[in-house]
């Protein structure tokens, strides 16, 4: 399921298929299914022409940053120092610490201390049926009993609601719910209302905690609520860290009908979003709701106020003009939407329009190029791929940009002119 709405990173990056097959790597360094149906090829890397010129900061910066904070609390639980493991989580989701790349740190150490956990129980059920000794509960319970030693903490009940959040999709997978064996439907659900249980004692305002806000969050995916109480709990989360994109992609994902929602009830919360953080992104609380949602289904993308989503794109590079955020926003409208057709013409005509806003990004905003968002868009942004190789995964992001920068430039290019990005925006030369 390249199903890019469920942002939940420290959860969706790391669930397992239910059925797993052989695996291979693909051109572009991710690991895929053998028999799965081979993605168009890309262009191969190639060295920029001379003609166009722009720079390309170290392309797995981020990769690498988030790696840097996952193995420390990795580290940190498996010497057992959970006060220092729970000290430095609370101090970075108090401080709101993000990568270069927006991701909250506090996130990446959390999961970093139940990996271990995770991990283990996703290879105990690679084939979707476990070996009768295989040590499902040992690892959940090691945590379980750090919990009962500490059960006032917010910090440990994060981590461990989120170790069983994390089980429930490795039992579950992402299949539709009709393909899944009941065995493995009773452990998924087993596993969220135990994670409920935990979290139900902590209150996210009240400890102004975003990292307790995600975690209720999470659940959604996993159980039937009422919608308007799902968007209570995102309406939380966005509130204690409104600048956090996150949030308000993965609200627009629980608001689809495959899980908490419908397409009325998603415009409907993607415009009190909007008003609500109107002093935050102007218009960029819709774009950001409906980004994901309307990249993944088609009835979704048809119904969307095009003018008000596009209205939204400008008001967050107007208000968050990172370089990171506008990588995001013009692989998003070149790739995911602009060069991809479903058959329904009112989707296709609004995937086009979104396409088109990919030249004033790049005129307006682009001083630099960010290829693993370009890689990450080619395929949907899908989070529960397993990129094996960041270095090719890299390059096919970054000859997929090039490609397209040296169409969107090709008259000025044809005419002799050079096309030279700077920190202060493109400019063309004669050559």
């Amino acid at each position: 399921m390249a199903i890019a709405e469920l942002i939940f990173a420290p959860i969706a990056h790391f669930r397992g298929k239910l059925k797993t097959h052989r695996m291979q790597m693909a051109h572009d360094g991710v690991m895929q299914p053998v028999h799965a149906p081979k993605p168009m090829p890309l262009p191969a890397p190639t060295r920029a022409k001379s003609g166009l010129t722009i720079p390309c900061p170290d392309p797995t910066a981020e990769e690498r940053a988030r790696d840097v904070h996952q193995v420390r609390g990795q580290k940190l639980a498996r010497l057992e120092d959970w006060e220092k493991l729970t000290d430095e989580i609370a101090t970075a989701d108090a401080n709101r610490v993000k990568t270069p790349g927006g991701m909250p740190v506090a996130e990446i150490l959390a999961f970093g201390a139940r990996s271990d956990v995770v991990s283990a129980a996703e290879h105990a059920l690679m084939n979707g049926r476990p070996a009768h000794d295989a040590p499902l509960m040992a690892g959940i319970e090691a945590l379980e009993h750090v919990l009962s030693e500490h059960p006032e903490n917010p910090v440990l009940a994060a981590i461990v609601a989120l170790a069983h959040v994390d089980l429930g999709w490795a039992w579950r997978g992402t299949a539709w719910k009709i393909e899944v064996p009941a065995r493995n439907l009773e452990a998924f659900s087993a596993h969220f209302d135990r994670a409920a249980s935990i979290l139900s004692d902590f209150d996210a305002a009240a400890l102004d905690s975003p990292l307790i806000a995600a975690a209720h969050c999470a659940l959604c995916a996993g159980r039937t609520e009422p919608t308007r109480k799902v968007a209570r709990r995102f309406e939380t989360w966005i509130d204690l860290d409104p600048r956090n994109a996150r949030c308000y992609r993965a609200f627009g994902a629980q608001m689809l009908p495959r899980w908490n929602g419908s397409h009325e009830q998603l415009e409907l919360e993607a415009r009190r979003t909007a008003g609500r953080t109107h002093d935050i992104w102007g218009a960029g609380g819709y774009a950001w709701t409906m980004f994901d949602a309307i990249s993944s289904d088609t009835t979704a993308c048809a119904q969307v106020d095009l003018e008000f989503f596009l209205d939204g794109l400008r008001d967050i590079l107007r208000n968050s003009n990172d370089q990171h955020t506008v990588n995001l926003l013009l692989a998003y409208c070149a790739n995911t939407m602009g060069a991809t057709q479903t058959g329904n013409d009112e989707a296709d005509y609004t995937r086009a329009q979104i396409g088109q806003a990919a030249d004033w990004i790049v005129r307006d905003h682009l001083t630099e190029l960010h290829p693993m968002l370009w890689a990450h868009a080619a395929r949907g942004f899908d989070n529960a791929l397993r990129v094996r190789c960041p270095d090719r995964f890299a390059a096919s992001g970054h000859s997929d940009a090039m490609h397209f920068l040296r169409t969107l430039f090709r008259n000025e290019l044809a005419a002799g002119y050079e096309v030279l990005f700077t920190k202060h925006g493109f400019e063309t030369r004669a050559s």
